[in-house]
């Protein structure tokens, strides 16, 4: 039997801000559940509390089965660990305790090799053989093949950072859904994986007998692989029983019913205050009306103990005002140009004004075309340059910006632009990053909260030219459907790597970077293999 089981849980920020309150649901076996809600209103904190990374204020955390987690960054992993490490990290907790104790004994065996280091290295490989964890290594074998075309010992010493961020995916993803824990929790497992990896994601969530509860917001993968939706909204948690496809209209439904709730509670509270009012005003010259005046008194204390019922969530207001300007006719020029080691040569013209989605599989040159465009040195041969008067403002996929790391958003707007604070908090406000969340430090916020600031950061830029590498990867339903707003009311051009298959359906051009090296356009979205995946 696999579940998680959520009992009454209580966190409060390390700041002193409440985010979670008496929280309890319930996730039974063979279950897949999402978790969904605003950037910020705490889905990751949740699995992290589950998880046991960390501690409630208040309430239990329970399950059976055996618990392997994917945290939020896996696919952005840029420092020194190796495939070896990255596998361990998701390994039962008897197998990493046991590598640990196996790793300290090979290191004391190079310093000296005397008999008792020898022992000590003997019962290490004993504890680790004990703990599965050569087992666990036949199965990691299995593992990299499927994820990375590679058996495991041909991989296990290489660099994670070398890995794109779908391949890190894949192969987390591998080993939690062949490993031996029954309850997974997955916090944004579809992001950084192209469309072909989403749909055999889907597929095998699906197929898979364990329990699964996962962040996400790709639309297209809850309507394809969730039947139950647990919405985390204004510090609550309610949950959906059905699939994803009347979600909206069973939120629309929960909201009025809490409205008209509310309604009638303070109706009965302003009726109730009345009635005290009246007997305390009859009780002062009429000793008879005394008992009644107190029992209304009672009355009143127990109403308003009980409190009012909860409020509805408030609806997220973000409006970007992605400005751009004009520019020369020819916003791109790519002549013979060719990503070293990535793509054969081609030539490219992108217009003012155009938008053109790049699609193709992972570790295709995407990502690096973007950042050859947007100025960085990229390895390359053949020419590629910009128009007059673009500006090219670039959207990082990792949100890897040490430069913002230590300083909260109002800091950055402040510095980077030259804002006054009060100027700062108007457009962070437009963003919904104001208040308390203006003040938090920029690597505390949520994925989705930094990619929010990043699109701010962009628009006070005067980008004229907007490099976006899947923007919408961390960002919630409302923020990806105002950022699509924004983006047709641009002044400029666009191009935007993306696998996700609703916000591509907008574009009017599609560059595809082929598996084979070949960069073509096509007239619709080519997903798989050379297959028109036609949207809506």
């Amino acid at each position: 039997m696999s579940h998680v089981e959520v009992g009454h849980l209580t966190y409060v920020l390390p700041d002193g801000r409440p985010l979670l309150d008496d929280v309890s649901f319930r996730v039974g076996e063979g279950v897949k559940a999402a978790l969904v809600g605003p950037n910020g209103a705490g889905k990751t904190t949740l699995v992290r509390l589950i998880a046991g990374d960390l501690q409630p204020i208040e309430g239990t955390v329970a399950s059976s089965g055996g618990l392997g987690v994917m945290r939020q960054f896996i696919g952005s992993i840029r420092d020194g660990r190796t495939v070896h490490d990255l596998l361990l990290s998701v390994a039962p907790p008897r197998v990493r305790e046991a590598a640990d104790r196996l790793a300290a004994a090979e290191l004391t065996m190079m310093e000296r090799d005397d008999e008792k280091t020898q022992l000590r290295y003997a019962q290490a490989i004993t504890d680790y053989t004990d703990a599965g964890g050569y087992d666990i290594e036949v199965l990691w074998d299995t593992c990299t093949v499927a994820a990375l075309g590679v058996p495991y010992d041909g991989v296990k010493y290489r660099e994670v950072n070398t890995l794109s961020g779908g391949e890190q995916k894949r192969l987390v993803l591998e080993a939690l859904l062949r490993g031996p824990d029954q309850v997974l929790l997955l916090d944004e497992p579809d992001n950084y994986l192209d469309v072909p990896g989403k749909l055999w994601l889907e597929q095998v969530l699906r197929e898979t007998p364990k329990t699964v509860l996962m962040v996400s917001h790709d639309r297209q993968l809850l309507a394809n692989a969730v039947d139950r939706i647990v919405t985390v909204e204004s510090g609550n948690v309610w949950i959906h029983g059905g699939g994803f496809a009347g979600y909206a209209e069973a939120r629309k439904e929960r909201n009025e019913r809490l409205e008209e709730l509310r309604r009638r509670w303070d109706e009965e509270h302003a009726k109730l205050k009345r009635l005290v009012i009246m007997l305390k005003q009859k009780a002062s010259y009429n000793d008879g009306m005394a008992p009644a005046y107190h029992a209304a008194q009672t009355r009143l204390r127990r109403f308003e103990d009980a409190g009012p019922p909860e409020v509805p969530p408030r609806d997220q207001l973000i409006s970007m005002r992605l400005r751009g300007g004009r520019t020369g006719k020819r916003a791109i020029v790519c002549e013979e140009l060719e990503l070293t080691g990535l793509m054969r040569p081609f030539d490219l013209e992108i217009w003012y004004g155009e938008r053109v989605a790049v699609l193709g599989s992972n570790g295709s040159g995407k990502s690096h075309f973007l950042r050859l465009l947007g100025g960085e040195p990229i390895r390359h041969t053949g020419l590629a340059k910009l128009g007059a008067r673009v500006v090219p403002g670039h959207f990082a996929q990792t949100h890897a910006r040490p430069e913002l790391v230590g300083r909260t958003p109002c800091e950055i707007v402040m510095s980077e632009h030259a804002r006054l604070r009060n100027e700062a908090m108007k457009a962070l406000s437009r963003y919904e990053l104001a208040g308390d969340v203006g003040d938090q430090r920029f690597e505390t916020l949520s994925g989705g909260q930094q990619a929010r600031l990043q699109i701010l950061l962009l628009e006070l830029s005067g980008a004229t030219l907007l490099l976006l590498d899947e923007p919408t990867d961390n960002l919630d339903l409302a923020s990806a459907e105002a950022l699509q707003e924004g983006l047709d009311a641009f002044d400029g051009t666009v191009v935007a790597v993306t696998h996700d298959r609703w916000f591509a359906a907008d574009f009017d051009r599609f560059l595809i970077f082929g598996a084979d090296g070949r960069v073509y356009e096509a007239a619709e979205p080519v997903w798989d293999e050379g297959r028109v995946v036609r949207q809506r």
